[in-house]
């Protein structure tokens, strides 16, 4: 490519709000730094970055809030076909025609409505799988709190009728409704040219479940360990860092907590923390929760114990809670499950057990507390110094180029 080459970056936020946006601002980073024009497309929202693009950026909508039956039904529409920011998009891509665009997080406040459009412009797209929704309407390929896969072959009225989405009918008939619609008009599956997929399980899962597999790229997530520092002082606790949510397994790491009688340190907060600290209590179990840290704080908590614990029980994409773990220069806990078992070698960087199951959990707790502060430290190592290798920022912008030449 001659001519000076332009990314529009897609997202429905604009600040480091979970791992998805994450991934989305570090590449507008990686690729400003390489020397693209980067041009963000995203919600309006007060916590948002600068950018010199906002005007072009849809109006902000936050699902939950109070409002009327009118606003409701408006928000509704927008949830399933956005004109608003179709509009606005056909505006950006006239004032700034990109090489591509790659977008990440779409659905519910942007809505896959832009696609057509950059179809009709003839501008390539990309969009990173961050979940299952293109598959499964309900995100996760989870429901009541247990791995489903009903809605397999198209059968998506089961999203509706076992109220996946936050056990409501309306809000997973209008989920329902809003799937219906977009595979109806081939929203996602006619307008985009690759899926990024970033583990091989979600990869996987996606061409199962119909996609070709031709158009999916395996692109692992990054980190930049330079950014990261282990520390020399280790404590006498383990760890988990993340939402505290139902799928995460959190109920079964207590249970293994009280049977090991291990230390346990619970970093961040959500829907499940009420009854998390009741059953620790029951069950005598030596656990902390510490509600959400900045940066640093969670640096630190991660960094000096003995090793991170994912327990999850559900489809995990790659978590970069791992990324950063071996960063940090600590081992990992991790179960069984969706894509966790690409990031965590077992008896090298960490243990890999059953989801589910407080006993063999404890049993891996009780194994790496056995082990000495150097021998933790060595299995920490190893994972630093593979993800320094095959998860470096240099790796996923040398990929993700020759995906984005490929398509130009």
């Amino acid at each position: 490519m001659t001519r000076a080459r332009r990314l529009l970056a897609i997202n429905n936020y604009f600040y480091r709000r979970g791992g998805a946006e994450s991934v989305f601002l570090d590449h507008i980073d990686l690729f400003a730094a390489a020397g693209w024009e980067v041009v963000p497309f995203a919600m309006r929202h007060p916590a948002n970055l600068p950018s010199a693009w906002s005007e072009y950026f849809v109006s902000q909508i936050e699902y939950g809030e109070a409002g009327g039956p009118i606003t409701k039904a408006r928000q509704a529409a927008k949830v399933v076909f956005s004109l608003e920011a179709r509009r606005k998009i056909r505006a950006l891509i006239g004032r700034a025609p990109p090489t591509i665009a790659h977008a990440h997080n779409v659905y519910h406040h942007i809505s896959p409505s832009i696609f057509g459009a950059l179809k009709a412009e003839g501008v390539p797209l990309v969009m990173t799988a961050h979940d299952l929704k293109i598959a499964c309407p309900a995100y996760k390929m989870l429901s009541r709190g247990r791995v489903c896969e009903r809605c397999h072959g198209g059968r998506i009225h089961n999203v509706l009728l076992h109220r996946c989405v936050k056990e409501s009918a309306v809000v997973s008939g209008l989920v329902f409704l809003e799937t219906l619609v977009h595979r109806s008009f081939g929203l996602y599956r006619d307008t985009i040219d690759r899926l990024v997929a970033p583990s091989r399980f979600y990869r996987d899962k996606l061409v199962e479940w119909g996609w070709d597999a031709g158009r999916i790229a395996y692109i692992p997530n990054c980190i930049d360990t330079g950014q990261y520092s282990p520390t020399l002082h280790e404590g006498d606790y383990f760890a988990y860092a993340g939402r505290l949510a139902p799928e995460k397994g959190l109920a079964t790491l207590v249970r293994a907590a009280g049977l090991s009688r291990q230390r346990l340190v619970l970093a961040g907060s959500g829907p499940e923390e009420p009854a998390l600290r009741r059953l620790a209590q029951d069950l005598g179990a030596d656990v902390a929760f510490t509600g959400h840290l900045d940066k640093p704080e969670l640096k630190r908590l991660i960094g000096e114990a003995r090793a991170l614990v994912l327990p999850s029980e559900w489809y995990e994409n790659a978590p970069i809670s791992i990324l950063e773990a071996y960063a940090l220069g600590r081992p990992v806990i991790g179960t069984r499950i969706g894509g966790i078992p690409e990031l965590v070698a077992h008896d090298e960087t960490g243990l890999l057990v059953e989801p589910g199951s407080p006993a063999m959990l404890a049993e891996a707790l009780i194994a790496l507390a056995g082990l000495s502060p150097t021998a933790r430290a060595r299995l920490g190592a190893a994972g630093r110094a593979w993800i320094s290798r095959e998860f470096s920022p240099d790796r996923y912008r040398d990929r993700t180029m020759a995906l984005y030449e490929a398509l130009g």
